[in-house]
Parts: structure tokens; sequence; C-alpha cells
């Protein structure tokens, strides 16, 4: 497999940002193999679907921070599972979690959001899971854009389970809009359901015009990443993105 570009600063200031984005299932499983994963990534930045929401949720997400070589930035259940997560690499300039309307007897969704700052660069970051209902998962997809525009910075990534196909209407909503990771530069594997399970690509990274996307995609074949730990880790694979991101 082609070796997905590192992290960097380049001369004229933009920066290289690895992105990853990983439904984690709430930790339910092997939280030792889950760290792994992301390790082996080496992300600058994760946006998470799934953390844990109840019993000393915060004591949960500090912990898979820690053991990922990462620090907690924003979300989990006060924002009903998204979550960004950060290295070092990244100041922090503000952050805002966000409920969404919700529909009765379905679950309730919300965005996790941060504007970071890595060297000369400003990112926004939103972490999203979107409804298993067409239809709320619609009016979703159109309140992402919105909080998106809201973040009033000129490069942003979305990171996400969206609960939806490339031919689907939010997905293509987003697509419209945004530039789809895989689409624009594939890397990796496409599908991001669990080894073995029917082939769908319902997880993705965005990212706004001016961003460059130099890779996405499944990170099978990375150096230093098991299958079993992927297998092992939650029923979701992770997509990675490189990113090149223009200085401020």
């Amino acid at each position: 497999m082609q070796d997905l570009p590192k992290s960097a600063t380049e001369p004229d200031g933009s920066v290289v940002v690895r992105v990853l984005s990983y439904n984690i299932r709430s930790m339910r499983d092997d939280v030792a193999a889950l760290a792994r994963v992301i390790q082996a990534c080496r992300p600058d930045v994760v946006c998470i679907q799934e953390a844990p929401r109840f019993f000393r949720w915060r004591k949960a997400a500090a912990r898979l921070a820690r053991t990922s070589g990462l620090v907690y930035v924003s979300g989990g259940a006060t924002a009903s599972g998204p979550m960004i997560l950060s290295s070092l690499r990244a100041h922090v300039e503000r952050t805002e979690d966000v409920l969404l309307p919700r529909t009765p007897g379905l679950h309730q969704r919300g965005f996790a959001t941060a504007v970071l700052r890595i060297g000369r660069a400003r990112l926004g970051v939103l972490s999203c899971h979107l409804s298993v209902k067409d239809e709320e998962r619609y009016g979703q997809g159109r309140l992402l854009l919105e909080r998106l525009s809201a973040l009033d910075v000129p490069y942003a990534v979305v990171g996400g389970d969206f609960n939806d196909r490339p031919d689907g209407r939010t997905f293509g909503l987003l697509a419209d809009a945004l530039q789809d990771g895989w689409a624009t530069k594939p890397w990796g594997r496409e599908h991001t359901t669990r080894l073995g399970d029917p082939l769908q690509r319902i997880d993705a990274v965005f990212a706004t015009e001016g961003v460059e996307v130099l890779g996405c995609g499944v990170p099978m074949g990375l150096p230093g990443l098991a299958e079993r730990d992927l297998r092992a880790a939650t029923d979701h694979l992770p997509v990675l993105a490189a990113l090149r991101v223009p200085a401020a």
C-alpha cells in the first residue's frame, strides 16, 4: 500500500494533518486493541462516534485519550456520543457541543465541534453520528452544514458515521457541499463495515474547499496496524485522512 503522508509543517506555513474518524461502540470491546489502532494511525485529530455516554463517561474518555497518546478536546455524553481527541500538536481555540432536535422514539444525536490551531493553520472540526432514519438523517445533514459554516473558519473537516451510503441522499447532500475524502483521493480500503460483514461505506471524512486531500480510506495494511486489532477493537473500521491545510 502506498504510504500516507505524515504530519508535517510546510515551508509556506501550511500543515499536513492526519484526521481519523472512528466509531468505537462505547468502548464495549477490546480497549487495548482500540488504543493500538489509534496509535498506529498517528493522528493529529480523532473524530470519535459512540463515545461512552453514561456512568463515569469522562473517566473512560480520559483513559482512551491517555492510552492512545492523545488529549480530550470536546464531546462525549455532552454531545450524545460524538467526541474529539487531538495530539499535543493542536492548540484548542474553542469548543462547542450541540444537541440536535430529537424525534420521539429515536436516539438523541449531537455534534462535537472545535476550532484548532496547528502551527499557522486554523481548522474547524466536527464529529457526528447521524440517524438511522432517512428523514431525520437528512435534516441532520442540513444542520451539519449550517453548523460547519457557523464555525467561521476558512477550512474545516467532518468525521463521522453517517448511517448512509454514497448513493444515499444525505451522503449526497454532504458530498455536493464538501470534498468526500475517499472519492477525492482514495487510499487504503474503501468499505468501513466490520471485516466479514456486508461491504458498505457509511463512515467518512469530508473537508471544505481549499483543504487538499492527500489520501483517505481505511488503513488496512498500515505498518504497525494488526488486522486482529481492527477485528477486536469495535464493529466499525476507522477512516484515516491526510489533509494539507493552508496557513491562516
